[in-house]
C-alpha cells in the first residue's frame, strides 16, 4: 500500500484576507470618485437649468410687453410659478430654478421676489426691469450659480437679497 499524499488544494487563510484587503481598498477609491462625479453631474443639472432659465425669461420679457413683472407674484411675474403670459401661453422660470435646486437636493420652493436669499435656498428676484436667480451648487453649499437678464452665469459666495435682482 502506498501512503496517501494528502495535499489539499485551494488557498489559504491568509491569502484570501489579502485579496479581500485588496478589494476593500480598490473599492473605496471606486466610490470616492463616484461621489465626486455625482456632485458634478448635479451642478451640471443646476447650471443646466438656470441657462435655460436665462432663454425663458428672455421670450417672457418679449411677450410680457417688455417687463419681467407687471404685477408681482402674478402671472405678468417671470418668478412667479403662476407666470404665463401671451397666446400660445410664455411660462415663466420658476419651473427651471425649481428643478434647479432639486437637482442641488435642496427644497424646490424658490424664494421670491422681497424676500432675502439664504445659502441654503433657491432664489429668483425680478423687477420690471431685471431679473437674477441662483442656486446654491451642489460640490459646495457655500456657493451659488447666479444668472441674471444682462447674461451673467457665474459662482458667486453671495446671495440674492429682496432689493436687487441682478448677480453681483
Amino acid at each position: 500500500m502506498t501512503p496517501s499524499c494528502a495535499h489539499t488544494r485551494g488557498f489559504t487563510l491568509i491569502e484570501l484576507l489579502v485579496v479581500i484587503a485588496i478589494i476593500g481598498i480598490l473599492s473605496s477609491v471606486v466610490l470616492g470618485a463616484l461621489n465626486s462625479a455625482r456632485n458634478k453631474a448635479a451642478d451640471a443639472a443646476i447650471k443646466s437649468n438656470l441657462e435655460n432659465a436665462r432663454k425663458q425669461a428672455a421670450l417672457f420679457y418679449e411677450t410680457n410687453g417688455g417687463r419681467y413683472v407687471g404685477a408681482a407674484g402674478t402671472a405678468t411675474d417671470v418668478c412667479s410659478p403662476l407666470a404665463s403670459v401671451g397666446s400660445p401661453a410664455v411660462k415663466g422660470i420658476y419651473g427651471y430654478v425649481s428643478a434647479a435646486a432639486t437637482a442641488a437636493g435642496i427644497s424646490p420652493t424658490v424664494v421670491m421676489n422681497g424676500t432675502d436669499s439664504s445659502a441654503i435656498a433657491a432664489a429668483c428676484h425680478a423687477n420690471a426691469a431685471v431679473w437674477g436667480a441662483e442656486v446654491p451648487l451642489k460640490s459646495n453649499p457655500s456657493l451659488n450659480f447666479c444668472v441674471d437678464n444682462y447674461g451673467t452665469a457665474t459662482i458667486t459666495p453671495t446671495v440674492l437679497n429682496g432689493a436687487f435682482a441682478t448677480c453681483s
